[in-house]
């Protein structure tokens, strides 16, 4: 028998088993018998966003048991199959077995990597914004390209996005735009990303082919539920409509559809052009702005309960977070847990696994 194959299938049964324990399937399983009686009731469906809360939440709790039972079944079997393989001197079975071993392992890794989004809104759809910073029609083209990026991890990831608003440039690129990322942990994934990019490169837009540094703010924030999303007083809401426009400012509609929202107290302002009509636009813009006020508000509690505890709260808002190199060499580097990669191309084309799991790994216990 291979003794470093044995040991290995021991020691991965034993780490699944000490994780579901702590885990506490019996109870998650309790928690979904429960929830699936409610959706029984009569008039479960009627509300339509409770009822899909609550399916969400029921999915959820299924896809953890099954994903955990499936582990648990892998390495009983694991354990199983090497002793068999052992006993009847199997090479070609004892091959299989390693590879099955290193899958298993690889599996436990990840799912054990994603019990860390833990926040009380990393379950939560992301609602992404990307802001143009100083740089001129470059910071401009230099937001196009991080909203394209965002969109193309969501499509590698297997996450829906659905663009909400997009603002076009004077010239090229663009002065603003909403990226709504659905699925498993969205929010606990992306919110990693919230903060100042800054990207170095030869202009293509300078006549002389110059070096130039472009910034973009990027800001993300749970989409809340109606369990905790903020009431929004509307006498505190301001609303302008105007013409959409396009790129060099040209207007590129007759009517004015597009829409401005100002909320007075806060003096947070929204503006929404990317639909057809203007109570489409005003319908989106709420949406964002509820998004926007509640993480404003959630942002206002942890302060107070960090103050409380004496921890240090650090400003993230406007901080300098990730710098893209492509000239003169190519660095993709991460400034708050110092993870770079040299493949920038790839980064860009939304290969952004490695940096958003540095800030989970590096952010635990903090």
């Amino acid at each position: 028998m291979d003794a470093q194959l044995q040991s290995d299938a021991e020691e991965l049964r034993g780490r699944i088993s000490q994780i579901v324990r702590h885990l506490d399937l019996p109870e998650k399983r309790s928690q979904i018998a429960q929830l699936e009686r409610q959706t029984l009731d009569q008039g479960f469906w009627s509300d339509h966003k409770r009822a899909q809360s609550h399916m969400q939440h029921l999915n959820a709790l299924k896809s953890d048991v099954s994903i955990w039972d499936g582990l648990v079944q892998r390495s009983e079997e694991l354990v199983e199959f090497v002793e068999l393989a052992g006993d009847e001197s199997d090479d070609g079975m004892l091959e299989q077995l390693v590879l099955d071993a290193t899958a298993l392992r690889s599996d436990l890794e990840e799912h054990e990597f994603r019990l860390q989004l833990n926040g009380e809104h990393d379950g939560r759809p992301a609602i992404l914004s990307v802001k143009q910073g100083a740089g001129g029609v470059d910071a401009q083209d230099w937001s196009e390209m991080l909203l394209r990026m965002y969109a193309r991890w969501g499509e590698q990831s297997g996450y829906d996005t659905e663009v909400l608003d997009f603002t076009p440039g004077e010239e090229a690129g663009i002065k603003s735009a909403a990226l709504r990322v659905t699925g498993d942990h969205a929010y606990g994934y992306l919110k990693s990303e919230r903060g100042v990019h800054r990207l170095v490169r030869l202009s293509p837009f300078d006549s002389g082919h110059r070096r130039h540094t472009s910034f973009s703010l990027v800001e993300v924030y749970p989409e809340p539920d109606d369990a905790d999303e903020v009431e929004i007083d509307p006498s505190e809401v301001r609303m302008e409509a105007f013409r959409a426009s396009g790129h060099g400012g040209q207007s590129v509609q007759k009517n004015s559809t597009a829409v401005r929202l100002t909320h007075e107290p806060s003096g947070i302002v929204v503006s929404v052009q990317n639909e057809r009509s203007q109570a489409q636009n005003r319908q989106v813009a709420m949406k964002i702005l509820h998004a926007r006020l509640t993480d404003l508000e959630n942002q206002r509690r942890a302060a107070e309960q960090a103050k409380l505890k004496g921890d240090h709260v650090s400003a993230e808002f406007g901080r300098q977070v990730r710098s893209y190199v492509l000239h003169p060499y190519q660095m993709v580097k991460d400034h708050r847990t110092d993870h770079e990669v040299s493949d920038a191309r790839g980064v860009l084309e939304g290969d952004l696994d490695s940096f958003l799991k540095a800030y989970l790994q590096s952010s635990i216990g903090s």
